[in-house]
C-alpha cells in the first residue's frame, strides 16, 4: 500500500538517493553532479522557508517517490505561477505514483491560491507527459536541443494548468 504525506527532516536521506539516481541514469533532470545531504537539506528547509509543499510516496516503511512545487521565476509578478517536480524511485515506476504524487500539488496550489502549475519535461518522457495530460496538464511549448546530456542534444516541452485561483488577485 502507498501512502502520500508531508515530508519530514528524516526522509531527506531517501529522497536523496531517489534524486541522484534520476540525475544519474534519466533525462528527467538536465543536472550531471549528484547532489549531497547537504544540498537537499537546504532545498527542503527553503521549501519549507518559502511555504512550498514536499510530499512523499511511502511504501512499507520506504520513500518510492516525492513531489513538490517552487517558484516559477523570480520576479514578483509570477507570484502565482509554480513549477511542479514529481519523481519515483526506478524500481517503482508504472504502478501509479506519479499520480498520486500530483494529486496533493494541484490541490496545495488551489488551496494557495495560485493560478498556473508549469511541468517542464524532457521531451522523449512520454510516460511524465501522458501523467500530466491525465491531469488537464496542456503543453504549451517545446524548445529544441536546450540540454545535452548521456552523448546527444535534448528537448525539453513546457506543459500548464490552469486553476480556476485566485479569485482577487494582488500585485505587490
Amino acid at each position: 500500500m502507498i501512502t502520500i504525506r508531508s515530508a519530514r527532516e528524516n526522509d531527506l536521506p531517501e529522497i536523496l538517493d531517489i534524486y541522484n539516481d534520476i540525475i544519474l541514469n534519466t533525462t528527467a533532470v538536465y543536472q550531471y553532479t549528484p547532489q549531497t545531504i547537504d544540498m537537499r537539506r537546504t532545498w527542503y528547509d527553503t521549501k519549507l522557508k518559502d511555504g512550498h509543499p514536499v510530499f512523499v510516496a511511502e511504501s512499507e516503511g520506504r520513500i518510492v517517490g516525492f513531489s513538490s512545487y517552487g517558484p516559477f521565476r523570480a520576479w514578483a509578478a509570477y507570484k502565482y505561477t509554480v513549477e511542479n517536480s514529481v519523481y519515483v524511485a526506478s524500481e517503482q515506476r508504472e504502478k501509479g505514483i506519479g499520480k498520486l504524487l500530483i494529486e496533493p500539488l494541484i490541490r496545495s496550489a488551489r488551496e494557495n491560491d495560485l493560478h498556473v502549475i508549469i511541468a517542464s519535461i524532457d521531451a522523449s518522457n512520454i510516460a511524465s507527459i501522458k501523467l500530466h495530460q491525465s491531469f488537464g496538464f496542456e503543453e504549451v511549448a517545446h524548445f529544441r536541443q536546450v540540454g545535452y546530456k548521456f552523448g546527444r542534444w535534448l528537448d525539453l516541452k513546457f506543459m500548464e494548468l490552469l486553476l480556476n485561483t485566485p479569485l482577487h488577485p494582488k500585485e505587490g
